[in-house]
């Protein structure tokens, strides 16, 4: 079993590999079907957090899979369907997809004092899924994304709801978007703690701009939720966490990644330099986004904890 220093290795490759051949897996393309979005584990029906959805994303834009439904081998046998035979052209080891999951193992250690105390650590594990597109069986049939096509055009209301909800300050005008932090020590400030956003005109598309908002919430959260850390890796939490919060909210994510350009080379250097950069900014915008739903939900999904829900 490889150990958890190897699996974030291989997993980081693995993103740096997409993003270099140009392929931000963040930045999904939007379908107007109950069966497409986020991708969810078919048993528990929980949208993966952390980390897997981006590994999920690599894997669905590299095989051109439409389907959010991801769940293992013997889980899809379960539900009637059958994983296709690996194609031809397909490397052995490459047909599943590789996620992972964090348990806390408890220890039992004796201290100094000859005193039991018990720590508790997370364990990372592997665990290979296969997406709905890669399984047979007429049982799974109403699973399956829609084959049709019908001019639809997104409804903004969920979106309008959750960014309401928050009641934070939204000023809107200008040529920036930015979030303004707070003169002094949170919640004790004396200024500040307010999101400019260019008017909603001055946007090409209206999810350009509902993306521009949740990017700038996700800023708005970070003191709200006691993060502190440099400003590429907060860059990169507001990116994923606006992107959850699309995803969610059935709002489109748009294909121009003219914006981002400047942060790329910074991401990739990171994710080089460090193994755990993106699973840190991975798990910080999964709480972000989760942070910034709740006002509008009464209850929001929450990460996948057990074996059972891989």
């Amino acid at each position: 079993m490889p150990s958890q220093s190897e699996i974030q290795e291989t997993i980081t490759a693995r993103i740096v590999e997409g993003l270099q051949s140009g392929i931000v897996p963040w930045k999904k393309p939007w379908k107007n079907d109950p069966n497409c979005g986020s991708p969810a584990n078919i048993v528990s029906r929980r949208n993966y957090s952390g980390i897997n959805p981006i590994l999920l994303d690599l894997a669905a834009q590299a095989n051109g899979f439409t389907s959010r439904y991801w769940a293992t081998y013997p889980q899809w046998q379960q539900l009637g369907g059958q994983v296709k035979k690996r194609p031809d052209n397909v490397k052995p080891g490459h047909w599943g997809t590789n996620i992972v999951f964090f348990r806390q193992v408890k220890k039992t250690k004796i201290d100094a004092a000859g005193d039991e105390k018990i720590e508790s650590f997370p364990l990372m594990k592997f665990y290979t899924v296969f997406n709905l597109d890669q399984v047979e069986g007429e049982k799974l049939a109403h699973l399956r994304p829609s084959t049709e096509t019908t001019a639809q055009f997104p409804d903004f209301t969920e979106a309008e709801k959750v960014i309401a909800a928050t009641v934070a300050d939204i000023r809107f005008g200008g040529n920036r978007a930015v979030y303004t932090r707070p003169v002094g020590s949170f919640p004790n400030h004396s200024g500040g703690d307010f999101i400019r956003v260019p008017e909603r005109v001055q946007f090409d598309s209206q999810h350009e701009f509902y993306a521009t908002c949740f990017h700038e919430l996700c800023h708005w959260s970070e003191i709200r939720l006691g993060w502190e850390g440099s400003y590429a890796l907060g860059e990169l939490i507001a990116e994923l966490g606006a992107c959850f919060l699309c995803c969610q909210t059935n709002i489109p994510s748009s294909d121009d990644l003219s914006n981002h350009t400047s942060y790329l080379a910074a991401w990739l250097k990171s994710l080089q330099d460090d193994r755990k950069f993106i699973f840190k900014a991975a798990a910080q915008a999964s709480k972000a986004s989760e942070f910034i739903l709740k006002f509008s939900r009464p209850k929001v999904e929450v990460p996948e904890l057990q074996e059972a829900e891989a």
